[in-house]
């Protein structure tokens, strides 16, 4: 029976994928039925390309350098109809993308399937699914809008922010409620004692897996962690990647200062942050997608 537990697999939402701004704001303004029409009148026409079009070309491209099966898989998670759809698998052909697989929802939430799938990595623009992705223990994040496009190379460049993304928040907490001395003296004492792993954790083991196909120094994949920690809170991070055995890059400790030019400098074409102002910020330098995860969004959600 088939599955695709060997491979990375990333599922989308088709508002990352394709340029829908136009029919949502019919949606919006006229309801489903006009929405439908539109898109039934106009499915022979492309969508313009999304904020995810970019990182799906790129994660496509893999496979065209590894023999044999393919290792990247991309599934389109959607909350249109088949019939509506049937516009955004036209422009899936029309640009020579290699997506076979998807999920029409009528509406519904798409993220249950996500387990289904067996994904490594939800990209949507619905807050809420990605909450539930995230709630049931998958890699997700809300895609921004940057209007930026990627570097115009194969290479494919992952960047992470680390406490609440890759890591859990046990020391955001103590950050958060205590402050920053309380927060570098718990990261000293704890130093030689690895972190808890955060929702990206088995997202980062996966690509690490797979950039170990390559020979070393050639590889397509690259990666990033860019945090707002400095010494000697970077020792605790080093030695947990190295209890994980996984290798991280570039690591960016940048101790406060604003990630968006060093994101920008990196090349990054995707950037993952828990703190939805680090997101905004770096949104207008990279693609970005906020990770609604940890202590800082608990406090958001109590105060909503």
């Amino acid at each position: 029976m088939k599955n695709l537990s060997d491979k990375l697999v990333i599922a989308i939402s088709s508002r990352v994928l394709f340029d829908l701004s136009e029919s949502h704001e019919i949606f919006q303004s006229e309801g489903l039925e006009a929405y439908s029409r539109y898109q039934i009148e106009h499915e022979d026409e492309a969508l313009k390309p999304g904020e995810a079009f970019p990182l799906v070309q790129k994660l496509l491209r893999i496979n065209d350098k590894l023999p044999g099966d393919t290792r990247v898989e991309v599934i389109l998670l959607s909350r249109n109809s088949a019939d509506t759809g049937l516009r955004i698998f036209n422009s899936i052909q029309h640009y020579g993308l290699d997506i076979s697989r998807a999920a029409f929802c009528g509406g519904s939430s798409p993220y249950r399937y996500v387990s289904a799938f067996g994904c490594d990595l939800f990209l949507s623009t619905h807050a809420d699914d990605v909450r539930n992705a995230l709630s049931n223990g998958f890699a997700a994040a809300t895609l921004l809008p940057s209007g930026k496009s990627s570097e115009d190379s194969d290479e494919l460049r992952f960047a992470f922010d680390g406490d609440a993304v890759l890591f859990s928040d046990e020391a955001e907490k103590i950050y958060q409620q205590q402050g920053l001395e309380a927060f570098a003296r718990s990261e000293q004492e704890s130093a030689k004692q690895a972190l808890s792993g955060g929702p990206f954790k088995n997202f980062l083991q996966t690509l690490h897996r797979l950039q170990a196909e390559f020979p070393p120094e050639t590889g397509p994949i690259r990666t990033a962690l860019v945090t707002a920690r400095s010494a000697p809170a970077h020792e605790r991070v080093v030695r947990t990647l190295r209890e994980w055995n996984i290798r991280i890059d570039e690591s960016l400790f940048l101790g406060g200062l604003d990630k968006g030019e060093f994101l920008k400098s990196y090349g990054a074409d995707v950037f993952f942050d828990d703190q939805q102002q680090h997101c905004e910020s770096a949104s207008s330098h990279v693609a970005t997608g906020h990770v609604p995860h940890g202590v800082v969004n608990d406090t958001l959600k109590t105060k909503d």
